[in-house]
């Protein structure tokens, strides 16, 4: 670990948990708050314009080709934001149930949308419930270009981030509960078959992205809880019962701020494990043109990491 208060930039957002971050080509880099809103802001701070409010609670975000926004909704699903703010629905429902907890999502060359569901039973508000009693209904969706969505896989522990391969080979779903990140092949001998990018990780992952250096980004919220993981393995009564217990005394995320990148390969390229007075718990990371822009679930603020200051990658 490395004192990041002279690399790490924190810069400030008008609303709680910026939890997502997505760089435009014009280097802008869009985030999404608590309170529904989506912001855009330049490089370096100076300017933060609102880009539209959802109504709900927006995590993952991604862009389109023609720039067009596609935001993962905790609340209300799968959004599209238009250049004007206008908001269209593009999935709320799957196998005629509602989506509780849509999360994170990629983007095809062709426009076929990757996305995750964390949990059939819990939505935002109560992810810790989903999380402590390992609950395993977790989903990877996928979305033609026609608006057909089909399940890709199911039965993930806390289906989160989503990224593609470079050559889009595969398709990348982080697995919050098992610490993992699971590969589903798309084209070649493997087509169909399941396997892992990494696993046993130090901690939690949560979104991840393709950057422009062609890694795959990992973001791990908080390290590995001993408590958490032996709460896991016992009985689901106790399990449920732990998250009924005071918000106080439930198990906590630890202060951190760490991201890791991984080639196609599943091999370890960057390990970046930081620490900051003022910013914890990365939920969000995407690298863009040596900058490694990450976003938290908490933190009023995203933060800005330039690769080749850090003397630790």
């Amino acid at each position: 670990m490395t004192d990041a208060s002279r690399s790490l930039t924190v810069h400030p957002v008008p609303g709680e948990g910026g939890e997502d971050v997505v760089v435009a080509r014009d280097g802008t880099v869009l985030t999404g708050t608590a309170d529904g809103s989506i912001w855009r802001l330049r490089p370096d701070g100076s300017r933060i314009d609102l880009v539209a409010r959802t109504g709900g609670r927006p995590l993952g975000l991604e862009l389109f080709d023609d720039g067009d926004l596609l935001v993962c909704d905790a609340r209300r699903g799968l959004l599209l934001v238009g250049p004007g703010g206008g908001i269209e629905e593009l999935v709320t429902e799957v196998d005629g149930q509602p989506m509780r907890f849509c999360n994170n999502a990629a983007i095809a060359a062709d426009g076929t949308v990757w996305f995750s569901d964390s949990s059939r039973l819990y939505g935002v508000d109560r992810w810790k419930d989903d999380f402590v009693q390992d609950t395993r209904t977790g989903r990877l969706l996928r979305r033609d270009v026609d608006g057909t969505v089909t399940v890709a896989l199911d039965g993930l522990a806390f289906a989160n981030g989503v990224a593609l391969s470079r050559g889009e080979e595969f398709v990348a779903v982080a697995e919050t509960g098992g610490r993992t990140v699971v590969r589903l092949w798309l084209t070649g001998d493997r087509a169909g078959r399941r396997d892992l990018l990494c696993d046993d990780l130090p901690g939690y992952p949560d979104n991840i992205s393709r950057g422009s250096d062609g890694l795959i980004w990992v973001t791990l919220a908080s390290p590995r809880d001993p408590l958490v993981e032996s709460l896991k393995r016992a009985p689901m009564a106790l399990r449920k019962a732990v998250t009924r217990i005071p918000e106080r005394l439930q198990p906590k995320p630890q202060r951190t701020i760490r991201v890791r990148a991984y080639d196609d390969d599943g091999r370890l390229v960057h390990d970046l494990d930081l620490d900051h007075p003022g910013y914890h718990m990365v939920t969000g990371v995407r690298e863009h043109g040596g900058q490694v822009w990450m976003g938290s679930l908490h933190e009023p603020a995203v933060a800005v990491l330039d690769l080749s200051s850090w003397a630790g990658t």
